[in-house]
């Protein structure tokens, strides 16, 4: 079983300020973490930070630190009365990076404390930071029993996903992925689990450079088969496959098996909205990549993100006709979405009324009809045609910027492509910056809250 916590970029950054703060003397932070069970694995997530201020801690030294409890009551009454899990996280400034004897018998008594205030089984977790943010920690259980944490992912301008064991060997056809963002981004993209909603446009170049990446596993989710008109536009699909009709996920799964370079598929030919399994294998999830042009599928990405701290890349292709038989515009957009943030909404992406436009002809395309008639709600763009030399480019312009989080190699901080829009008319492409856009107050709300009933609290979900 892999024990992974999970923290945004937000909160980790207060906790090094805190941590850290200058005086060499260990400090300590309290976590509510929202949980996510899946088979093989369980992962603790950061929903709500707590600082312990340091004047309030009766003993603190560079391996020791004594500290009320009486501040966190507020975070007991709350496991008692839901899920979520207490993350305990103090400091090492002198870098020590593993336990001491002082830290096991500080958090036998900690946990054992925790525990009197719920009746559920689920753990609990004890982390250490040290000097340059880097943590490691154990879950404890119900008893007294601990195991270290096998992942930890801080998400924010950059991926940090580190694995706590080592890999054995690599395969040759890496090399030179290796030779242009090294051993360790290889390591990590060969222990990654990347969900791909779309399997179409800008959806099949991303499954074909994400397998020859070397990525671990891939989960498939779309709806659809494959038909006649998607053969100019769908890698990896033929005239076979639209003669039969076979399913999109279907088609780019069998191309990466025929790849043969070890990456795994899981796949779901279901819409997101009907199908709780391909929400739950989403949430479980290292990265998530959005190649689809639906305004709620979009919104509804967007929010899981967030409940499960799962960095965001967003892929939009718009062709605009000029009304006289032509083109008048082409351009793309890559928007990376971290938890704690902005969001699709905020960005302007689309608004409340195209989301109330889009969840009515999902629900009732007749009457959605007749509201459009009447000019009762806003359009929606139900089919957006492109052209494949356009979905490569912006396909190929996400999954750089991908790697540039996961291993930064561009001169400007990652911070500055929190978009990236790719306009092939004027030749040009607008890089903005996170801080250009307004946080999505809602959603910070929510970051690291785990599972829920209803899923994400999003209403419809089938349970």
């Amino acid at each position: 079983m892999q024990l992974q916590l999970k923290i945004a970029g937000l909160h980790h950054q207060q906790l090094v300020k805190h941590l850290f703060s200058g005086d060499g003397l260990e400090s300590v932070a309290v976590a509510l973490c929202g949980r996510h069970r899946q088979a093989g694995g369980e992962t603790l997530m950061v929903h709500e930070l707590l600082l312990i201020p340091d004047e309030e801690c009766m003993d603190r030294s560079t391996g020791r630190l004594q500290w009320p409890t009486e501040r966190i009551m507020p975070f007991f009454n709350r496991i008692a009365r839901t899920d979520l899990a207490i993350l305990k996280i103090h400091s090492h400034p002198g870098g020590y990076d593993r336990f001491s004897d002082t830290d096991d018998a500080a958090d036998a008594e900690f946990f054992s404390s925790v525990f009197g205030w719920t009746d559920l089984d689920g753990p609990h977790a004890s982390a250490v930071m040290v000097p340059g943010g880097s943590l490691f920690g154990r879950f404890f259980y119900p008893g007294g029993g601990h195991r270290p944490v096998d992942k930890i992912a801080i998400i924010s301008d950059t991926i940090g996903v580190e694995e706590l064991l080592t890999m054995d060997g690599r395969q040759a056809f890496a090399q030179r992925t290796i030779q242009a963002f090294g051993q360790k981004t290889y390591n990590l993209l060969n222990r990654l689990t990347v969900g791909v909603v779309g399997c179409s446009g800008t959806g099949s170049p991303t499954v074909e450079q994400l397998t020859r990446l070397g990525v671990k596993k891939l989960v498939l989710i779309d709806p659809d088969r494959v038909e006649h008109k998607n053969l100019n536009r769908i890698l990896n699909t033929s005239l076979a496959d639209a003669e039969m009709q076979k399913p999109k996920i279907a088609a780019l799964a069998d191309a990466v098996a025929r790849m043969g370079l070890g990456t795994e598929t899981d796949c779901y030919q279901v819409n997101l909205y009907d199908d709780l399994p391909a929400l739950q294998a989403l949430a479980g999830c290292d990265v998530i990549f959005g190649c689809m042009d639906s305004v709620d599928g979009r919104h509804l990405l967007n929010q899981l993100c967030s409940f499960y701290l799962i960095p965001y890349f967003d892929q939009g292709v718009k062709l605009e006709a000029d009304g006289l038989g032509g083109i008048h515009k082409i351009c793309g957009s890559v928007h990376y979405l971290q938890p704690g943030k902005s969001s699709l909404l905020t960005r302007g992406v689309y608004t409340t009324d195209d989301m109330r436009a889009a969840a009515q002809y999902r629900q009732n395309p007749e009457e959605y009809a007749m509201l459009q008639k009447n000019a009762y709600i806003k359009n929606v763009n139900v089919n957006s045609p492109a052209v494949i030399s356009v979905n490569m480019q912006i396909s190929s312009h996400a999954i750089n910027d991908f790697l540039n989080r996961l291993h930064r190699y561009k001169a400007e901080d990652p911070s500055s492509y929190s978009l990236s829009t790719i306009d092939l008319t004027e030749n040009c492409i607008i890089n903005v910056n996170e801080e250009a856009f307004e946080t999505d107050v809602y959603l910070r709300n929510k970051i690291g809250r785990g599972d829920l009933v209803p899923f994400i609290e999003f209403p419809g979900i089938p349970s």
